[in-house]
C-alpha cells in the first residue's frame, strides 16, 4: 500500500469534495480517499500493483476539476 497526495483545482464546496472522493474510490487500486477541501487535495491509499495515476487524473478531470499533480 502507498499513500499518495494529489493536488486538485476548482473545488469550492463540500459537494465538490464528495464528487471527487466518489470518483477516486471508483478507480482500480484505490483503497481509501480523504479529500481535504481546505487544502485542495486528496490523500489516497492505493494498491501499487493495480493503481494507475493516469486513471485517477482522468477521474478528477471527468468530474470537472483540475488535476494539479502529485505532491512530493
Amino acid at each position: 500500500m502507498k499513500n499518495i497526495v494529489i493536488n486538485i483545482g476548482g473545488m469550492s464546496c463540500q459537494h465538490c469534495a464528495k464528487s471527487v472522493e466518489k470518483a477516486l474510490l471508483a478507480v482500480a487500486g484505490v483503497l481509501s480517499v480523504q479529500v481535504e477541501l481546505a487544502n485542495s487535495r486528496a490523500v489516497l491509499t492505493s494498491d501499487e500493483a493495480v493503481f494507475d495515476i493516469h486513471q485517477a487524473e482522468q477521474a478528477i478531470i471527468d468530474q470537472g476539476y483540475d488535476f494539479l499533480g502529485v505532491a512530493e
